[in-house]
């Protein structure tokens, strides 16, 4: 008994750390022979800043609904993302159906220069200098998966060390030639 109210008490706890972003409410309409039966489709974003964040879709007749079921959707789909300071460890790309989306890492004070979809995506999962390009589609979902996707892909600076034979500061200033 007291196990179980202490789980829950560290799932609160987890759950209030974490900060919720609503990217996009869009209303969608299907129609039938008896007219349109409305509903909603929410993108919501979840993170930490600190190296955690998942992204959710959610789709009911009622907004408050589909925000409900974005935002467990987005706690479903967390992933870690190594940081390098403030910034990420290496560029990437990733796509999704026909959205393209590349990350590249930036010097101290940049910020981060992205739209409104990958700025949520990037932000909540703490990252604070970099510059990104979105290419082809902005469909809305679809950058917010590419995003995700790119960061789950990046390789922490020590595994990647680890998986070269070489040292850190190598990974990251490049190997000397001849070396």
């Amino acid at each position: 008994m007291v196990d179980e109210i202490l789980e829950e008490e560290v799932v609160k706890r987890e759950s209030e750390e974490f900060e919720e972003r609503i990217v996009e409410i869009r209303r969608t309409a299907k129609v039938t022979k008896g007219g349109k039966t409305l509903s909603f489709r929410v993108l919501a974003v979840v993170g930490n800043r600190k190296g955690k964040v998942g992204v959710g879709i959610g789709k009911a007749r009622e907004v408050p609904d589909a925000i409900r079921k974005a935002l467990s959707a987005a706690r479903a789909s967390l992933i870690d993302v190594p940081l390098y300071r403030g910034t990420i460890p290496h560029e990437t790309t990733a796509k999704q159906d026909a959205s393209v989306v590349l990350l590249k890492p930036a010097a101290p004070g940049t910020g981060i220069i992205a739209g409104s979809v990958v700025r949520a995506v990037v932000e909540l999962a703490g990252v604070q200098n970099v510059l990104t390009k979105a290419l082809g589609s902005t469909n809305a979902v679809n950058l917010a998966l590419a995003t995700l996707k790119a960061l789950k892909d990046l390789v922490p600076p020590d595994k990647a060390a680890r998986l070269r034979d070489l040292g850190i500061g190598q990974v990251i200033r490049g190997a000397k030639k001849g070396a």
